[in-house]
């Protein structure tokens, strides 16, 4: 029920209003854009210092990876290995022997693999003769017979070079050209016998030294085996001085941080760790896998190519159709006809998607904290940094530098660019997609939290500091007119459709219940009246109060905002409620929450008078002093807050009217 009648009081209300808003208008313009907006030079300079930093950073890995490479290598295989050696030391090892088990173990058995894989190939390359005609009846059947698909293109593509060629002009021609003999037939001897013969260069060639040899050779064949060892003395040295070693990175970090450090660092050490003992068993489950799968198949050396897929796996995403690639082909040679090629193509098809559906997600969880775009993006830049090598440790590295960015201020952009979080709240997301005009993704996004919380939550926790943002926006003249409309239409429509599915919901939930029991003990005999504190905004804040204390029972009757405060203090007479709620919304909620208030109060004496400053965002100490000075009741900040106060208000009222008139009787 809205009044109509116009309140004598009415031009100077509005006079009123206007003159306080535009004396909070007055004070916004006089503080000026933020410094958000303004970057002062030491901001700037300190901006180019850190981008400068990075770009010594990255040159200095790429330059100095001779060294840093079987560093990084070695680091990865100690949070690798740590795990077994602190096993080995609870069960009453000491620490060297039981890092030197480990260590042995672990490379044992990596040349162990690499020896088998060497026989394996070896007996392949024995082999590859038997099955050249098999290779050769593919690559026909491709071709085609006669003047196939690749004979015709390439005929095609020679007729075009010929004729975009440019031919050498006659004359240059005939001074390159060495000098033809005189005549033809009978002549051509003679004319071959007075032709001078030209000098034949010679060049001397002295035989291979004994240093030459040494590095053709065994070059290539030294320089993996040092690196390994390389790799070797630092684990181990990285395993046995490993508290050691934590606590002088600590120390680097910053010895008054020892929280901030240490737990970065337990951080990083369990992702990383984590993430490696995961991909080790994910990826031998899936080499075995495809071993077992190739024997039955048929194809030769079938260890192989579980090994090397089980190695090749380590590399995202590539690795393993790499390592799918040679046993396709190898089916193509060995086998007639295309059967089998495909049946090892589905294999490693069907052992991927299960390896990145099933086994990877439950293993791992929130193991790694790396959206997918970071892990793409760090395996090109790792890659085109360090080669193959920096593509296996993209994923580690790139955990460590999420890490850092999550603990260390300033490294805060590599926590938004690669974590995994969302870098925007819920409720500024929503309100993005609103400012986009899109309300069916803002729409997505409200429900998509409705389904992990209620739909109290849902209104304090995402529609209403969305109105609250607008209305900054609207005051700071970042908002227009019309982009300000869509989005209190569209907030309003989405809390319409919430309140009747939740009325909805209710309604089969009462229906279930016997008779009895669907009387609720609240039914409507004290009334509440909410009055919107200025806008359109504030109204909205009122439904979605009210649509809360209808779940529980309690009537609200919502005063529209087109009326003037007049009109609002008509109604409230009318009505004549046990509770008034001042519904506001910043920036200008407490000015004219407290214009209403000092109206309500002087007319309303005994009225209890309930001020909602919803989303106020800072301290609230100086409006709740200023309201207090008026004489209101109660001070509340959310829906949730507001809802439960009333609701507990409403009950106790109505158990005292019921006891007076039970005492009547």
């Amino acid at each position: 029920m809205i009044a109509t009648g116009k309140d004598p009081g009415a031009a100077a209300a509005e006079k009123i209003e206007f003159l306080g808003e535009t004396r909070v208008k007055r004070s916004l313009d006089r503080e000026g854009p933020s410094d958000m907006t303004r970057p002062d030079s030491t901001v700037i300079l300190s901006r180019a210092f850190a981008l400068w930093c990075g770009v010594v950073t990255v040159a200095a890995l790429y330059f100095a990876r001779e060294v840093l490479l079987p560093l990084a290598l070695a680091i990865l295989l100690s949070f690798l290995l740590a795990p077994l050696v602190k096993r080995l030391e609870k069960w009453g090892a000491r620490r060297i022997p039981a890092v030197l088990v480990v260590v042995g173990v672990a490379f044992v058995g990596l040349g162990t693999l690499s020896y088998v894989l060497a026989m394996q190939m070896y007996d392949l390359a024995y082999r590859l003769p038997e099955y050249k005609g098999n290779i050769i009846a593919k690559v026909e059947f491709v071709q085609g017979t006669g003047e196939g698909l690749f004979h015709s293109v390439s005929e095609t593509l020679d007729e075009v070079r010929q004729k975009i060629s440019h031919k050498v002009p006659d004359k240059e021609a005939h001074i390159f050209a060495a000098p033809a003999p005189a005549g033809t037939g009978a002549d051509a001897p003679a004319a071959a016998e007075n032709t001078p013969l030209l000098p034949m260069p010679v060049e001397i060639v002295n035989g291979l030294s004994a240093q030459t040899v040494a590095q053709s050779v065994l070059g290539p064949i030294i320089s993996p085996v040092g690196t390994a060892a390389m790799v070797v003395v630092f684990v181990v040295f990285m395993l046995i001085e490993r508290e050691n070693l934590r606590n002088r990175i600590i120390h680097l970090i910053g010895s008054r941080q020892l929280s901030v450090a240490t737990q970065a660092f337990d951080d990083a050490a369990s992702r990383v760790s984590r993430y490696l003992l995961m991909q080790l068993i994910v990826n031998s489950a899936f080499g075995f896998v495809i071993a077992v799968g190739l024997f039955l198949i048929g194809v030769p050396n079938p260890l192989v190519w579980g090994i090397l897929a089980t190695v090749l796996r380590f590399l995202p995403y590539i690795g393993p159709w790499i390592a799918a690639a040679i046993p396709i082909i190898l089916a193509s040679a060995v086998f007639q006809g295309w059967t089998r090629p495909l049946l090892v193509l589905a294999l490693f098809i069907g052992n991927e998607l299960i390896a990145n559906n099933l086994l990877e997600p439950w293993l791992y969880g929130a193991s790694t904290g790396i959206s997918t775009m970071g892990i793409l993006v760090s395996a090109v830049f790792w890659t085109w940094l360090w080669g193959p090598v920096g593509l296996v440790m993209a994923t580690p590295l790139t955990v460590c530098l999420a890490v850092m960015g999550r603990y260390v201020p300033h490294l805060s952009f590599l926590h938004t660019l690669l974590s995994d979080e969302e870098v925007l709240s819920p409720d500024a997301r929503f309100y993005q997609r609103l400012l986009a005009l899109d309300p069916e993704e803002a729409t997505d996004i409200a429900e998509e939290y409705l389904h992990d919380h209620d739909l109290e939550s849902l209104y304090d926790k995402v529609l209403l500091p969305a109105l609250s943002l607008a209305e900054q926006d609207r005051l700071q003249g970042d908002l227009d007119e019309s982009r300000q409309r869509f989005i209190l239409n569209t907030i309003h429509e989405l809390v319409d459709e919430l309140g009747a599915k939740a009325t909805l919901a209710a309604g089969e939930a009462a229906s279930d219940r016997p008779a009895d029991a669907a009387r609720s003990p609240l039914a409507p005999q004290v009334s509440l009246v909410c009055l919107p504190a200025r806008d359109e905004a504030d109204e909205i804040a009122g439904v979605m109060l009210g649509q809360l204390l209808a779940a529980r029972g309690v009537h609200l009757v919502l005063v529209s905002v087109q009326s003037l405060a007049g009109e609002m203090l008509a109604q409230v007479s009318e009505e004549a409620p046990s509770v008034v709620c001042v519904s506001a919304l910043p920036p200008l909620a407490a000015t004219h929450a407290r214009y209403l208030c000092k109206r309500l109060r002087p007319k309303f004496p005994q009225l209890k008078i309930v001020v909602g400053l919803w989303q106020t965002g800072g301290s609230t100490k100086k409006a709740q002093a200023r309201l207090a000075e008026i004489g209101i009741d109660r001070f509340v900040t959310t829906l949730a807050e507001a809802t439960q106060y009333l609701t507990h208000f409403v009950g106790s009222q109505r158990l005292l009217n019921a006891a007076s008139v039970s005492t009547a009787d």
